[in-house]
């Protein structure tokens, strides 16, 4: 059966212009896809593992082929029921704010959980890097205060929309639709019309995939 899922990375809830837009992506997709599986997990909700110690350990054991201990498998096992529970879709929408011109840490830290050799990617000398999420469209709507396209004089500052489609692609990811929602700290009449203008294209993009 498809599934869709929702990766949400701001606390905000209904004050978020991210999720806010994504959520008009939900309602269309519900429409168009009313039999398909849906997981919503908003980071700030999960339990996720500290990057150190054993993890570590057993991520660079099994990088490097060798045999883990007990106690790292135990610590790999964490890993992999995550990565799992984001690997069982066949689809996805993310959205997320920009944080001091990034990502909110919080899906940094989700990132440096899933992103684990033979999990999220292989690698060989020969061969080099390969994603191993592949064959599966994704929708990312991204909100910033201000406007950092190209010839903004700031795009240079954006380390939030680069930084997250290098990742998907990293992981396997080809079919990125991405919805850039700029300025949200002009008053709310451009946040109006700016969300307006992106209404119609967001709910297109979740009757597509």
């Amino acid at each position: 059966m498809p599934k869709l899922l929702y990766l949400e990375a701001s606390p905000r809830k209904e004050r978020s212009h991210s999720s806010d837009v994504a959520n008009e992506f939900m309602e269309s997709y519900r429409e168009s896809h009313p039999t398909d599986e849906i997981d919503v997990i908003n980071v700030w909700d999960l339990d996720l593992p500290a990057v150190n110690g054993e993890m570590l350990n057993a991520r660079y054991a099994i990088a490097h082929g060798q045999q883990i201990t007990a106690e790292q498998e135990i610590a790999w096992k964490q890993v992999v029921e995550i990565f799992e529970r984001f690997n069982s879709a066949t689809k996805y929408l993310f959205s997320l704010p920009m944080w001091n011109f990034g990502v909110p840490y919080r899906l940094k830290h989700f990132i440096d959980v899933i992103t684990q050799p033979g999990l999220a990617f292989n690698f060989s000398p020969e061969s080099g890097y390969q994603g191993l999420v592949t064959g599966r469209p994704a929708a990312v709507v991204y909100a910033r205060g201000g406007e950092y396209g190209i010839e903004s004089g700031v795009e240079d500052m954006d380390f939030q929309k680069p930084y997250f489609d290098v990742w998907l692609k990293f992981i396997g990811f080809t079919d990125i639709r991405p919805v850039v929602v700029e300025p949200t700290m002009k008053g709310e009449e451009m946040v109006n019309l700016v969300k307006a203008f992106n209404r119609d294209h967001i709910r297109k993009i979740a009757q597509e995939v």
